[in-house]
């Protein structure tokens, strides 16, 4: 067997712990779903994990880099390209956060991720340089954009991205609590674009 097919399928098994880790984590907790039940849904000996894991905590940091980047992975020339056109740019980003917001498993893992950044100093740390930084990047870049082209009013660029995702992230939150209770979000699934709408009428010029 060639390095390259020994690559592609130790890549290939990885891909099914992620998947499956994902799903057991979403469903069982970070408590109840173990190594032996990873291994066992994915179809491998519990030995095999630790090819590709040191632990189950190491599985589980990887899960959450996954929850906590996957809808935000602009291009410096897309952020580019959508400031240019102003309110576009913060109703694409918002309805990437919606979609997630929205999404079952996305839902499930975020749950787990508000309990466990409480107890894991990793997972804050992780929590803070793939969101939070990444996501705050982002936006004020974005902002910036706007500003350097007559788009809206001059001001801290980074405040107003802060500004921006503090509300959304707040909405996420709420949905999620609701949810939690078995209550109806029916009521709260426009309040993303209100939101863009009410902000993008107090920044613009």
């Amino acid at each position: 067997m060639s390095e390259n097919t020994v690559f592609q399928k130790n890549q290939g098994t990885k891909e099914k712990i992620l998947k499956v880790s994902k799903i057991l984590f979403s469903e069982l907790g970070y408590k109840g779903a173990s190594v032996r039940k990873i291994a066992s849904e994915v179809g491998i000996r519990e030995s095999a994990i630790y090819n590709h894991y040191k632990n189950k905590e190491e599985i589980f940091l990887d899960v959450a880099k996954e929850i906590f980047s996957s809808p935000f992975s602009f291009e410096k020339e897309d952020i580019k390209e959508l400031s240019l056109k102003g309110k576009v740019f913060l109703h694409k980003y918002t309805m990437h956060y919606k979609l997630l917001t929205f999404d079952k498993n996305n839902e499930s893992m975020f749950r787990i991720l508000l309990i466990e950044l409480l107890q894991n100093k990793e997972l804050r740390e992780q929590f803070m340089n793939e969101f939070h930084n990444k996501n705050i990047k982002v936006l004020s870049e974005g902002f910036f954009i706007m500003m350097q082209n007559g788009l809206i009013r001059s001001a801290d660029p980074m405040i107003i991205a802060y500004e921006f995702l503090s509300t959304l992230f707040y909405i996420r939150l709420q949905i999620t609590l609701m949810r939690f209770d078995s209550m109806s979000t029916t009521p709260l699934s426009t309040q993303f674009e209100k939101h863009v709408d009410f902000f993008w009428e107090s920044i613009k010029i």
